[in-house]
């Protein structure tokens, strides 16, 4: 993976982690309910069930994509076609107040660890993004395990700093989300990103 590849993935994976979703709930319920030292084990639990997927994504796409040259062809127009429909879902989302049950008792660290993991891996849209997203940038022409591995460590990385931002800065955020007005500029502003994502994965060749 040359450092232009890298840099184009690092900056979609800045874009995937700060988009809301139930990872990012879930990191600003814990961090209102438990502080951020507790509160941050959800968020390892997160990114264990991220690694978990990008494993199945990197042991399925890749012997796909070597043995079948038009599948890098569907994968890519599958993903255009989705990062086109979270756009239209994200413009589309209601504007509603977003409320987050207080946790009168205390979970260890294990099970805020273990209730994150539930989260991201119950979630079909992940694995999905995942596998449409990925394979996009990588070089067929070298070999495929190393470039998964420098994936799954940048974006791993990345979501461990948004997810920090989201768990410390829970009651901030949800002041901004609770604003109508404010909710719906950012529902919009990323279904325009999404929108550039899908422009910019159409141009890519294989």
């Amino acid at each position: 993976m040359s450092f232009q590849i890298w840099l184009a993935y690092m900056l979609a994976c800045w874009l995937i982690s700060l988009s809301p979703g139930a990872g990012a709930i879930a990191s600003m319920s814990s961090g209102l309910n438990y502080g951020f030292k507790r509160g941050y084990w959800n968020a390892l639990g997160l990114q264990l069930a991220l690694l978990v997927q990008i494993g199945i994504v990197a042991a399925g796409a890749g012997v796909l994509f070597a043995s079948t040259p038009w599948a890098f062809l569907l994968v890519k127009w599958f993903g255009v076609g989705y990062l086109l429909y979270l756009a239209c879902m994200q413009w589309r989302a209601p504007v509603q107040a977003i409320e987050i049950q207080q946790d009168v008792q205390q979970k260890s660290r294990a099970k805020l660890a273990l209730y994150g993991f539930l989260v991201n891996l119950s979630n079909p849209k992940a694995i999905v993004f995942l596998l449409a997203v990925l394979p996009q940038f990588l070089d067929l022409s070298k070999p495929q395990w190393p470039q998964y591995a420098v994936m799954a460590v940048t974006m791993i990385s990345i979501d461990l700093i948004v997810m920090a931002g989201y768990t410390g800065l829970a009651a901030k955020v949800l002041r901004l989300l609770k604003s109508p007005r404010q909710q719906k500029y950012m529902n919009r502003a990323f279904a325009v990103l999404f929108s550039c994502a899908a422009g910019l994965l159409s141009l890519v060749h294989q």
